[in-house]
């Protein structure tokens, strides 16, 4: 009945699992600088829910854009798509 709209997806490796529930994604991009047309690698840290604790340091994960879980939540962990060994 009630459906979602297309929700954001983003792809990084997780940096911190130390919270309960909750891993820290750093997602990396390349941004082409304006004025000098070089490219910058900027990151952003997002922090997602991870209900099963399964994704451990070095994990790269797909997380989905959700409603706020809490102040700072406001992403899930959608799949594992490599494991560090």
């Amino acid at each position: 009945m009630s459906e979602r709209g297309n929700r954001k997806t983003q792809v990084g490796v997780v940096v911190s699992d130390k919270m309960q529930k909750t891993v820290v994604v750093k997602v990396s991009h390349l941004v082409k600088h304006s004025e000098y047309n070089k490219y910058i690698k900027t990151s952003v840290k997002y922090k997602a829910h991870d209900e099963t604790n399964t994704c451990k340091i070095g994990d790269r994960v797909q997380i989905i854009e959700t409603r706020p879980l809490s102040k700072d939540k406001h992403w899930k962990v959608k799949q594992v798509l490599e494991r560090t060994s």
